[in-house]
């Protein structure tokens, strides 16, 4: 294309104005494309101007891009012969012009990239449509072409989702036509710069591009007759992973760790050869810190080495799986997904590095987020480390309590106390002195105890024990200062506490029948369930057990633990099937368990069975653990206590016909009781006890 001059300027400076564009196919303007302005020498003659050859001897201008409309404007000082050059692919003939004084000169570069797309449309089973116009749902097939010898060339689409199946000349797309209306197809052609010609730019990597739009009209579908029988199915709402359901998993695999059946056979293993070809992972820790703990724990009575071991292995055993945070079995990554798949939550790949990062990083550690925030109110005070033979008097946190505390719960000791373990206990060992009980005629009096013989040295242990161990008024108190709970009896009198939770019990069994109607909720797919509720009445149980978390919080539970778990050992032994008049045809899921129920039936205690009572323990023990180290008052979206409500349903369904079944109060119930949500299990205990004791 010839040169022309355009206009006249009534300054002094003259403007050469660059347009580029495609010369073949739909003459496409190229924006982005860096084009050089070269002045040419003074002796030079135009007739050996070569246009395809990059001149060497000219003197570089100016380098700029096209705008969006495929142009740019060069100014210029003086009137003079210029070059000007297109600096990307494909490689394009140079254009000569002369700039006069105050004129324009406008200049066209015609690249040959003969771009052009073309649309195909087919059916949604991928078959060409011939006979009828684009619809809603069918599938927009586009290809787009381009010249020969342009291999650097990229076609990218804009708003498809399939990447090209390119060629060295083509390249095709496909999208499905979704709305109806005007579908705009846009693709970009992008065109690379020319290797090794003209300096380096501050943007020269950046293509030049081609704009394609292809606009088609897509029609509404057509309504397609259905007869016979339609099956509708609608799914529940679906959830997202949040970052403390490792944590949950955790506690879970970690109250599991610290059921009895698991405690007895780690029992055997230790004192029976024969059980030990079968031993899991964490025995071999368990044994180690049992070697460490005989050589320390002694008693001051003699011929009581039996009871002394069962003693610091207990102990040992409940230390090692408490500290579920920092063990290196807490997750069974195959078990634990199908737990969560069964909820309908997602599931984890990488249990222990989700949990890792859950847990906060400190200069002390990975800790918690709620005792991370524990630890940043008090900055002042150190961390101490000691080694396990050494007593550490200095203040400051214990870092082992701080990264890894033992999560265990009191409630699991309260309701193993209402269930009468501790006093079958009690009315075994006064028999084995001998003891004539405070009932008139007393039941165990005519029983004999020479079926226990076996176990008389360890029963001697124990009840010489006895003043070593934790008393009923001493849980007692620490029951109230925990959740507000209490016992009620003649052992327990008088009972004066300095610091009780009396929000605990209400805010708790609130929280319960929430859930219950977050599952009515949660079962209708026709419905999204609101977890706000949930959440709200988690930050209040949360709020209300940290307050309690004081006293004895750190020992007392673990102490009651071992003691309760060495009381269920020993009437879990055999002998004991001898001794007291069993129901052999009920399935208890724990041997100890039908020895309570034949002691309670024997004194006339209550006849609530004592399944009912240890599924409270196991189930209020996972729940209050989940509220008490969840940092629940930095939670403001209701998706963690979706989630919450979700993964522990069982647990909290569990909770709630154990409690009906002990109780009597049906917390399934959207009608909320408040004086008998309020009220102390044990008060509602005595009267099912009166009731019972008055019918008979």
């Amino acid at each position: 294309m010839s040169t022309q001059q355009s206009a006249f300027n009534d300054g002094r400076k003259t403007s050469i104005v660059v347009e580029v564009a495609d010369k073949g196919g739909v003459h496409a303007v190229v924006a982005g494309a860096w084009i050089g302005l070269y002045r040419a020498p003074d002796a030079y003659n135009s007739k050996d101007f070569d246009p395809n050859v990059f001149p060497g001897n000219f003197t570089l201008v100016a380098e700029q891009p096209t705008g969006r409309h495929g142009s740019t404007t060069f100014e210029v000082d003086q009137a003079h012969d210029y070059a000007v050059a297109y600096l990307h692919f494909p490689r394009t003939a140079m254009k000569f012009v002369t700039a006069h004084e105050g004129c324009t000169e406008r200049v066209c570069l015609e690249p040959l990239v003969n771009v052009s797309v073309e649309t195909k449309f087919h059916s949604n089973d991928c078959q060409p449509l011939d006979c009828r116009a684009a619809q809603q749902g069918d599938i927009a097939v586009s290809t787009v072409r381009f010249a020969e010898g342009l291999n650097h060339t990229i076609v990218a689409p804009l708003g498809s989702v399939q990447l090209p199946d390119a060629t060295p000349v083509m390249a095709e797309f496909s999208t499905t036509l979704s709305n109806v209306g005007h579908a705009n197809l846009s693709f970009l052609v992008l065109l690379p710069r020319l290797v090794g010609v003209g300096p380096a730019s501050r943007d020269a990597s950046a293509p030049a591009e081609i704009s394609l739009r292809n606009v088609h009209e897509v029609k509404a579908q057509r309504p397609t007759p259905v007869s016979g029988k339609l099956g509708v199915a609608l799914t529940r709402t679906e959830s997202e992973v949040t970052e403390d359901l490792p944590l949950w998993v955790a506690i879970r695999n970690g109250t599991e760790a610290l059921s009895f059946n698991n405690y007895l056979r780690y029992i055997d293993l230790l004192f029976c050869t024969e059980h030990r070809k079968g031993a899991h992972g964490s025995f071999t820790v368990e044994r180690d810190l049992f070697n460490t703990l005989k050589g320390k724990r002694f008693l001051p009575f003699t011929d009581s080495d039996s009871y002394r071991v069962l003693k610091a292995a207990t102990e040992a055993f409940v230390m090692v799986n408490c500290a579920v945070l920092d063990s290196p079995g807490a997750f069974h990554p195959h078990d634990d997904n199908g737990y969560l798949n069964r909820r309908d939550l997602p599931a984890i790949p990488h249990l222990r590095d989700a949990l890792n990062n859950y847990l906060e990083p400190t200069s002390d550690g990975r800790v918690l987020p709620y005792l991370a925030l524990v630890r940043r109110k008090l900055p002042d005070i150190p961390i101490t480390n000691f080694d396990d033979d050494d007593a550490n008097l200095c203040v400051g946190f214990v870092q082992d309590k701080l990264v890894s505390p033992c999560l265990v719960e009191l409630i699991w000791s309260y309701w193993h106390e209402e269930a009468m373990l501790v006093q079958t206990m009690n009315a075994v060992t006064r028999r084995f002195q001998n003891l004539r009980s405070t009932t008139t005629p007393d039941p165990l009096a005519n029983l004999e105890i020479d079926p226990l013989r076996p176990l008389n040295n360890l029963i001697w242990g124990y009840t010489q024990d006895e003043q070593h161990r934790l008393t009923v008024n001493r849980r007692n108190y620490e029951y109230d200062h925990h959740y507000g709970l209490r016992l009620h009896g003649r052992a327990v009198q008088p009972f004066r506490p300095a610091d009780t939770r009396s929000q605990f019990l209400e805010a708790f069994h609130h929280l319960l029948r929430l859930c219950t109607v977050f599952y009515r909720q949660d079962d209708d797919t026709t419905v999204k369930a609101d977890a706000f509720p949930v959440l709200n009445a988690l930050k209040e149980v949360h709020l209300v057990m940290s307050q309690g978390a004081h006293n004895q919080f750190g020992d007392l539970p673990s102490t009651a633990r071992i003691e309760m778990l060495m009381q269920q050992w020993l009437l879990g032994r055999p002998e004991f099937r001898e001794f007291l008049p069993t129901r052999i045809m009920v399935a208890y899921p724990e041997p100890w368990m039908d020895r309570v129920d034949a002691m309670k039936k024997l004194q006339g205690w209550t006849d609530t069975s004592v399944v009912h009572f240890r599924n409270l323990a196991i189930f209020g023990e996972q729940l209050l653990l989940t509220i008490r180290y969840g940092a629940w008052s930095e939670v403001y979206e209701p998706t963690q206590a979706f989630n919450w409500a979700r993964f522990w349903r069982p647990q909290i369904q569990g909770y709630v016909h154990a409690y009906r079944a002990a109780t009597g109060i049906d917390m399934s119930t959207e009608t909320a009781n408040a004086s008998a949500d309020a009220t102390l299990p044990s008060l509602l205990l005595q009267k099912r006890l009166a009731a019972q004791q008055r019918s008979a």
